[in-house]
């Protein structure tokens, strides 16, 4: 089990469902959210500021955003300011599955996923054997 994720996407249903879903299936602990990948960097801003040790393992990232999207917040996590985040794996959750998007993905190494949503608990059970958790 993840002590920690971090779900990123606008979409405040989207968002309870998978909460219910993840909590249903003992995936983690803890649930952090972020509106938009702006608010996403601006708490890893404030984790690094701090110093907090405790930070999430997998992120849910949605691509279309209001502020900033899934991309843009990949090509700024990436960069070496986020380096103290490297171990963060990122599944992108995305509501379509455009082959050009699949492609794109690949060039970001912390993807280790893409899946359309929502997510549902065959798809945590696969992520869970994927990250080889117990």
């Amino acid at each position: 089990m993840l002590n920690q994720i971090l779900f990123i996407d606008d979409d405040p249903i989207t968002l309870m469902l998978c909460k219910k879903v993840i909590t249903k299936s003992n995936f983690c602990n803890e649930i952090i959210t972020s509106q938009n990948g702006e608010e996403a960097l601006l708490y890893f801003n404030t984790i690094k500021t701090l110093n907090i040790k405790n930070h999430p393992q997998l992120i849910f990232l949605d691509l279309n955003m209001p502020v900033m999207g899934g991309w843009e917040f990949l090509d700024h996590f990436n960069s070496t300011k986020y380096s103290d985040f490297n171990s963060i794996k990122v599944v992108i959750l995305s509501s379509t599955i455009d082959p050009e998007d699949l492609e794109k993905a690949k060039n970001y190494p912390r993807v280790i996923e893409f899946i359309s949503k929502p997510i549902t608990k065959t798809m945590l059970e696969y992520l869970k054997n994927k990250l080889e958790l117990k």
